[in-house]
Protein backbone atom coordinates (compact mmCIF):
# COMPACT_ATOMS: atom_id res chain seq x y z
CA UNK A 1 0.00 0.00 0.00
CA UNK A 2 2.91 2.64 0.69
CA UNK A 3 4.63 1.66 -2.19
CA UNK A 4 1.28 2.78 -4.40
CA UNK A 5 1.15 5.83 -2.32
CA UNK A 6 4.32 6.69 -3.03
CA UNK A 7 4.28 5.88 -6.61
CA UNK A 8 1.54 7.87 -7.05
CA UNK A 9 2.89 10.61 -5.75
CA UNK A 10 6.17 10.40 -7.54
CA UNK A 11 5.11 9.74 -10.89
CA UNK A 12 2.51 12.64 -10.32
CA UNK A 13 5.39 15.01 -9.16
CA UNK A 14 7.41 13.92 -12.03
CA UNK A 15 4.75 14.59 -14.55
CA UNK A 16 4.17 17.92 -13.02
CA UNK A 17 7.63 18.54 -13.65
CA UNK A 18 7.94 17.71 -16.94
CA UNK A 19 4.66 19.44 -17.48
CA UNK A 20 6.06 22.95 -15.71
CA UNK A 21 9.32 22.20 -18.58
CA UNK A 22 7.34 22.29 -20.94
CA UNK A 23 4.68 25.21 -20.20
CA UNK A 24 6.83 27.81 -18.11
CA UNK A 25 7.37 31.20 -19.75
CA UNK A 26 10.77 31.63 -17.71
CA UNK A 27 13.61 29.30 -18.57
CA UNK A 28 14.12 29.32 -14.75
CA UNK A 29 11.02 27.62 -13.73
CA UNK A 30 11.40 24.98 -16.16
CA UNK A 31 14.71 24.25 -15.04
CA UNK A 32 13.56 24.10 -11.36
CA UNK A 33 10.61 21.95 -12.89
CA UNK A 34 13.44 19.86 -14.68
CA UNK A 35 14.98 19.30 -11.23
CA UNK A 36 11.69 18.09 -9.74
CA UNK A 37 10.91 15.45 -12.29
CA UNK A 38 14.62 14.14 -12.05
CA UNK A 39 14.57 14.12 -7.73
CA UNK A 40 11.04 12.09 -8.74
CA UNK A 41 12.10 9.41 -10.65
CA UNK A 42 15.51 9.44 -8.34
CA UNK A 43 13.02 8.27 -5.49
CA UNK A 44 11.20 5.80 -8.14
CA UNK A 45 14.62 4.06 -8.56
CA UNK A 46 15.05 4.26 -4.63
CA UNK A 47 11.46 2.06 -4.57
CA UNK A 48 12.97 -0.48 -6.65
CA UNK A 49 15.88 -1.28 -4.80
CA UNK A 50 18.37 0.82 -7.17
CA UNK A 51 19.87 2.81 -4.61
CA UNK A 52 22.88 3.28 -7.30
CA UNK A 53 21.06 4.54 -9.89
CA UNK A 54 19.02 6.94 -7.80
CA UNK A 55 22.64 8.43 -6.31
CA UNK A 56 23.85 8.68 -10.12
CA UNK A 57 20.71 10.28 -10.93
CA UNK A 58 20.79 12.95 -8.40
CA UNK A 59 24.61 13.37 -8.83
CA UNK A 60 24.95 13.98 -12.96
CA UNK A 61 21.70 14.96 -13.67
CA UNK A 62 20.14 16.84 -11.08
CA UNK A 63 23.63 18.32 -9.64
CA UNK A 64 25.71 18.62 -12.89
CA UNK A 65 24.04 18.51 -15.72
CA UNK A 66 20.90 21.29 -14.14
CA UNK A 67 24.12 23.54 -12.91
CA UNK A 68 25.33 23.80 -16.47
CA UNK A 69 21.93 24.28 -17.43
CA UNK A 70 21.10 26.89 -14.99
CA UNK A 71 24.95 28.72 -15.75
CA UNK A 72 23.78 28.38 -19.31
CA UNK A 73 20.36 30.42 -18.74
CA UNK A 74 22.00 32.97 -16.75
CA UNK A 75 24.71 33.69 -19.49
CA UNK A 76 21.91 34.21 -22.18
CA UNK A 77 20.35 36.65 -19.52
CA UNK A 78 17.27 36.38 -17.73
CA UNK A 79 16.70 39.93 -16.83
CA UNK A 80 13.71 40.91 -16.80
CA UNK A 81 11.81 42.01 -13.58
CA UNK A 82 9.67 39.77 -11.62
CA UNK A 83 5.87 40.25 -11.05
CA UNK A 84 5.64 38.70 -7.21
CA UNK A 85 2.55 39.45 -6.41
CA UNK A 86 0.67 36.18 -5.93
CA UNK A 87 -1.98 35.30 -8.38
CA UNK A 88 -3.64 32.24 -6.78
CA UNK A 89 -5.78 32.77 -4.12
CA UNK A 90 -4.87 31.46 -0.80
CA UNK A 91 -1.97 29.40 -2.28
CA UNK A 92 0.07 29.29 1.08
CA UNK A 93 -2.89 27.79 2.92
CA UNK A 94 -3.70 25.50 0.77
CA UNK A 95 0.16 24.45 0.36
CA UNK A 96 0.25 24.69 3.75
CA UNK A 97 -3.14 22.55 4.58
CA UNK A 98 -1.25 19.79 1.68
CA UNK A 99 2.11 19.62 3.87
CA UNK A 100 -0.17 18.63 6.83
CA UNK A 101 -2.00 16.35 5.04
CA UNK A 102 1.21 14.24 3.80
CA UNK A 103 2.64 14.61 7.38
CA UNK A 104 -0.39 13.13 8.82
CA UNK A 105 -0.75 10.18 6.70
CA UNK A 106 3.59 9.32 6.89
CA UNK A 107 2.92 9.63 10.75
CA UNK A 108 0.01 7.44 10.61
CA UNK A 109 2.01 4.59 8.23
CA UNK A 110 5.10 4.80 11.17
CA UNK A 111 1.98 4.70 13.99
CA UNK A 112 0.66 1.64 12.78
CA UNK A 113 3.80 -0.26 12.02
CA UNK A 114 3.17 -0.93 8.30
CA UNK A 115 6.29 1.33 7.09
CA UNK A 116 9.82 -0.02 6.20
CA UNK A 117 11.74 2.32 5.29
CA UNK A 118 14.28 0.16 3.55
CA UNK A 119 12.33 -2.94 2.62
CA UNK A 120 14.65 -5.28 2.20
CA UNK A 121 16.01 -4.82 6.02
CA UNK A 122 11.78 -5.67 6.96
CA UNK A 123 12.78 -9.31 5.91
CA UNK A 124 15.21 -11.70 5.12
CA UNK A 125 16.93 -9.93 1.69
CA UNK A 126 16.32 -11.47 -1.56
CA UNK A 127 19.67 -11.94 -3.30
CA UNK A 128 18.00 -10.66 -7.09
CA UNK A 129 16.57 -8.05 -4.48
CA UNK A 130 19.82 -6.74 -4.52
CA UNK A 131 21.14 -5.95 -7.54
CA UNK A 132 21.08 -2.38 -7.55
CA UNK A 133 23.33 -2.20 -5.15
CA UNK A 134 27.15 -0.48 -5.51
CA UNK A 135 28.44 -4.11 -4.33
CA UNK A 136 26.28 -5.90 -7.11
CA UNK A 137 27.06 -3.56 -10.16
CA UNK A 138 31.08 -2.73 -8.77
CA UNK A 139 32.06 -6.72 -9.01
CA UNK A 140 31.22 -7.18 -12.74
CA UNK A 141 32.24 -3.40 -13.57
CA UNK A 142 36.14 -4.04 -12.13
CA UNK A 143 36.26 -7.78 -12.91
CA UNK A 144 34.50 -8.17 -16.45
CA UNK A 145 34.25 -5.12 -17.72
CA UNK A 146 37.68 -3.70 -16.64
CA UNK A 147 38.98 -2.74 -19.86
CA UNK A 148 35.59 -1.94 -21.16
CA UNK A 149 35.34 0.26 -18.34
CA UNK A 150 39.15 1.84 -18.69
CA UNK A 151 38.10 2.55 -22.34
CA UNK A 152 35.80 4.79 -22.11
CA UNK A 153 37.22 6.40 -19.33
CA UNK A 154 39.71 7.06 -21.74
CA UNK A 155 37.29 8.23 -24.56
CA UNK A 156 35.67 10.58 -21.99
CA UNK A 157 38.82 11.85 -21.23
CA UNK A 158 40.25 12.90 -24.66
CA UNK A 159 36.73 14.17 -25.65
CA UNK A 160 37.05 16.46 -22.93
CA UNK A 161 40.52 17.58 -23.82
CA UNK A 162 39.29 17.84 -27.27
CA UNK A 163 36.51 20.09 -26.26
CA UNK A 164 38.98 22.28 -23.96
CA UNK A 165 41.73 22.57 -27.21
CA UNK A 166 38.65 24.02 -29.70
CA UNK A 167 36.84 26.45 -27.36
CA UNK A 168 40.34 28.02 -26.54
CA UNK A 169 41.31 27.93 -30.40
CA UNK A 170 41.71 32.03 -31.31
CA UNK A 171 41.96 32.66 -34.88
CA UNK A 172 44.85 35.43 -35.24
CA UNK A 173 43.57 39.04 -35.61
CA UNK A 174 43.36 40.38 -38.94
CA UNK A 175 46.70 42.93 -40.09
CA UNK A 176 45.57 44.83 -42.75
CA UNK A 177 42.48 47.26 -43.19
CA UNK A 178 42.26 45.14 -46.64
CA UNK A 179 41.89 41.76 -44.72
CA UNK A 180 39.45 43.26 -42.50
CA UNK A 181 37.06 44.28 -45.49
CA UNK A 182 37.79 40.83 -47.60
CA UNK A 183 39.23 42.92 -50.92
Amino acid sequence: MVELVVFVLMGGGALAGGVTVIKARNPVYSAMGLLGTLFAIAVLYVMQLAHFVAAVQVIVYAGAVLTLFLFVIMMVGVDKEEDVRETIPHQRRLALALGLIAIGIVASLVARGRFAWVPVASAAADPQATNGTVQALAEPMFTDWVLAFEATALLLTIAAAGTIALASFRRPVADTAAERTGV
